[in-house]
């Protein structure tokens, strides 16, 4: 467990010392958050808060994987197996969240169009698990708490695999929108899973998920309330992708709903909404709304929970379940 540890404390101090000249690139650049106008009136002040903030962990993991991947190919045996396909799911993510929070920022706010980032994100999922179940062996098997055995889906696997990336993708893009909650969400997440992946003997993910921790651990020392700076797609597209292969490369996905309950509560919240309001028009002829205002932490807010009440409580919900989430893989094993 010491190089996972290790790499956890390296890649927070790289980032540390790489996000004060990153947010002074990003505010000469003028490149400022827009606020929803319709959202609570307490985030109206966060308006030109630097965004595409995602780099800040992004870079420095990129950084650290990249130089392990190559000692591997050199023949410097640092933690076992190759993380290229975590390092592509990282970056081809990143590029995607920028791409689409720079054009939002110089074109009207509007961004990439729904259809072509979801093709992007299609295209991304699928080469990722068409490697996964056509390289590795027993990458299409799943643990399933309870049962000791490993169980096949074959080709099942594929279009599952395929949602779950891109719904994990959108999902923590949902939850970013209050300060330091979807990345220390995610710190915990990749914790779970980097204990999840240690206790399977796979060091290789385990240290890619505590390289990930400690660089998101350096993100959150910025983002903390007031935040200096946002993550943006550059960084929430990332992080739900990646998190979303790591559960894959565990085995363990069936568990990602347990261990990422925030996102998924932050996404149903939002498809609830939309649904409510669909149905009601249509049969009732009114719009009835379940939730004052989606995704749920904006809810909360307008129900007269402080920023820093919503969070804190998520936290615990976040830590809850994934050690809830650690638990039953253990179950399984």
């Amino acid at each position: 467990m010491e190089s996972p540890l290790v790499l956890g404390t390296l890649s927070f101090f790289i980032a540390v010392i790489w996000g004060q000249p990153l947010m002074t690139l990003l505010k000469h650049y003028r490149i400022g958050k827009q606020v929803r106008i319709e959202g609570p009136d307490s985030h109206q002040e966060k308006t030109g808060t630097p965004t595409m903030g995602g780099l800040l962990f992004v870079v420095p993991v990129l950084l650290i994987t990249g130089a392990l991947n190559l000692a591997n190919l050199l023949g410097l045996d640092l933690i076992g197996q190759s993380t290229l396909l975590l390092f592509f799911c990282l970056a081809a993510h990143a590029t995607l969240g920028a791409v689409d929070d720079w054009l939002g920022l110089r074109g009207q706010g509007k961004g990439m169009s729904a259809r072509m980032k979801s093709g992007f994100q299609f295209v991304f999922a699928a080469i990722i698990v068409g490697i996964l179940y056509y390289g590795p062996p027993n990458m299409y098997y799943v643990g399933v708490p309870g049962i000791p055995q490993w169980v096949s889906v074959g080709w099942l696997f594929i279009p599952a695999g395929i949602l779950i990336i891109i719904g994990f993708s959108n999902a923590v893009n949902l939850t970013d929108g209050l300060d330091s909650l979807a990345g220390s969400i995610s710190g915990i997440a990749f914790a779970s899973y980097g204990l999840i992946a240690h206790l399977q003997g796979q060091a290789y993910l385990a240290a890619f998920c505590f390289t990930m921790v400690g660089a998101l651990f350096a993100f959150l020392w910025f983002n903390a309330h007031p935040a200096q700076v946002f993550m943006g797609d550059t960084g929430s597209l990332a992080l739900g992708a990646t998190l979303a292969l790591v559960a894959l490369m565990t085995g363990q996905w069936l568990l990602l709903p347990v261990v990422g309950f925030v996102f998924v509560a932050e996404t149903v919240s939002v498809l609830l909404q939309v649904a409510s309001a669909k149905l009601s028009r249509r049969y009732l002829g009114r719009d009835i709304r379940l939730f004052k205002m989606t995704p749920i932490h904006h809810h909360f807010e307008l129900l007269g929970w402080s920023e820093t009440q919503v969070k804190e409580r998520f936290w615990i919900v976040g830590v809850l379940s994934g050690m809830l989430g650690v638990a039953l893989a253990l179950w399984n094993g």
